[in-house]
């Protein structure tokens, strides 16, 4: 043996082989592969991506009752689903192939399939995308393993087919669905229910329109299942609905649904909810924003700076004058006010624009958000009743974060939850610590809420809900806990009140910063 002869050789630390052996070595090494497929306890194919068979070992002989000559070349659901009445699973194991071939990922898929005994058989396959040179998908190997052993014997089809149902609606990012031609669901499973809110006894044989949107029927909806009808598939991007009214994005598949004769019998669904992967996307464009913007405000700033240096300077020389009556003392001292009012917008774009230095330190939560309380004792509120409550985590792990920065923050947070609620209300604020990683702040208000339509702008500097805000607190706040490598959202109802959620990173070192 070839290797027995290799390993033989001590003493040099390269070999170098003459071709003949080279040669040997490699059929060798391709006749011990081929016996390790063929010899192999679990069904191996190779599939083309035009779904034919290039390669299969004995057990898929032995399993199919056809030998390997009448199998290669075949189409692979005709060589496993041959005799197969039922044309839902063949669609369900297309529609898992389809899903390798497009993302080039691989795929577990349990399905069942009938031997030469026409007996049924429980296989789990793994799906896994040979990738060519091109990094295009070349094939698709397939391993099958046979569970149906490990089942109860006396176990019915329609008990393998409820488990097979069981596993995949534990897919969390997936939902698998189909309709017939009347656009009602027919088969509801694949984590639909836990993606739409819907059970199964309440949907199943309802109409689709039901997952989406008023303004997408029924014209997009028509269409979308039109162009199905003509090229096979169809993928968008869309919103659709929950069952409690909330909307989400997802990326929705539709395929053909065919009967054992080819004939169009309704359409399968695939649809995967992309809510993180949009919020990661937004996050990331408010954060080029909030740069691009930034960099405006502080031109903008040294702009009218000049101008109102010279200004403020010209007044104060006027209104040292002694001769200067009465009247016009009282209208300088209008343009004064309004002076000082630019002067102070101006600071806050400058503290907008600028990134000041963090002094890092281990930060108690819970002591910071005490100390910025005595501050808001002093704002002339209204004459609301406003309740605040604390549920501080007593055990809350320390911040790692700039005392002074977050003390600004919660000064904000807490001065529009009071501002938000002029007929009273109650502020909780709430922490706690996340798998000793992160430390989550909640600052809630039960005041008038802001619009849905609003939400996406709150932390753009300039955009303000109230009718004398300038719009800056709120983007400050934001570029504060970005720079701490923290993140800062906000939930909100109209009328219900809003919460805003920090979350900060854990500093590790023992010693917290004096209050």
């Amino acid at each position: 043996m070839i290797f027995g002869h290799l390993l033989k050789k001590k003493g040099t630390d390269k070999l170098k082989l003459p071709p003949d052996y080279i040669q040997l070595f490699q059929q060798e090494s391709q006749n011990i592969v081929n016996k390790i497929i063929d010899n192999a306890a679990v069904l191996i194919l190779y599939i083309y991506t035009d779904g034919k068979i290039s390669l299969c070992n004995k057990l898929v002989e032995e399993m199919s009752g056809k030998s390997r000559d009448t199998i290669i070349g075949k189409n692979w659901l005709a060589a496993l689903y041959q005799d197969e009445t039922s044309p839902i699973k063949q669609q369900m194991f297309k529609a898992v192939m389809d899903d390798c071939i497009k993302y080039k990922r691989a795929n577990n898929y349990n399905g069942a399939i009938r031997n030469i005994n026409n007996e049924e058989r429980l296989i789990f396959w793994n799906l896994t995308p040979i990738l060519s040179e091109s990094e295009s998908v070349h094939g698709i190997l397939c391993i099958g393993n046979d569970m149906t052993d490990i089942k109860e014997k006396e176990a019915s089809v329609k008990k393998i087919d409820e488990t097979l149902k069981d596993i995949l609606s534990s897919i969390k990012e997936y939902a698998l669905y189909a309709v017939n031609l009347d656009g009602n669901i027919t088969y509801y499973g694949m984590g639909s229910d836990r993606m739409f809110g819907w059970k199964k006894e309440e949907i199943i044989f309802k109409n689709v329109s039901i997952l989406h949107l008023e303004e997408d029927l029924p014209s997009r909806l028509s269409s979308m299942l039109e162009h199905v009808k003509k090229s096979g598939q169809y993928e968008t991007e869309i919103e659709m609905v929950r069952k409690d009214k909330r909307v989400f994005p997802v990326i929705l598949t539709i395929n053909q649904f065919l009967d054992t004769e080819g004939k169009l019998i309704g359409y399968i669904f695939i649809a995967k909810d992309i809510a993180e992967r949009k919020k990661m996307e937004h996050q990331i464009f408010q954060a080029e924003k909030m740069a691009a913007i930034g960099q405006l405000s502080a031109g903008m700033a040294h702009e009218i700076n000049n101008p109102l240096f010279v200004i403020s300077g010209r007044l104060e020389l006027l209104l040292e004058d002694n001769k200067l009556d009465e009247e016009s003392r009282k209208e300088l001292g209008i343009i004064k006010a309004q002076a000082e009012r630019i002067r102070s917008l101006v600071d806050r774009l400058l503290k907008f624009s600028r990134y000041a230095p963090l002094k890092i330190d281990a930060v108690d939560i819970n002591a910071t958000v005490e100390s910025v309380l005595p501050f808001l004792n002093y704002q002339k509120w209204s004459a609301s009743k406003v309740e605040l409550e604390k549920d501080f985590a007593p055990n809350l792990l320390p911040a790692k974060g700039d005392f002074n920065q977050l003390q600004e923050v919660f000064i904000n947070l807490l001065m529009n939850a009071y501002q938000a609620m002029p007929s009273g209300g109650k502020i909780l604020v709430k922490t706690r610590n996340l798998n000793n990683e992160f430390i989550e702040i909640r600052i809630s208000d039960t005041g008038h809420g802001v619009a849905p339509g609003e939400l996406k702008n709150i932390f753009m500097p300039f955009y303000s809900t109230k009718k004398d805000g300038t719009g800056l607190g709120l983007s400050i706040c934001y570029n504060i806990i970005r720079n701490h490598n923290g993140t800062i959202v906000i939930e909100s109802q109209v009328n219900k009140g809003t919460t805003f959620i920090i979350k900060l990173p854990v500093n590790k070192e023992v010693r917290v910063a004096a209050i």
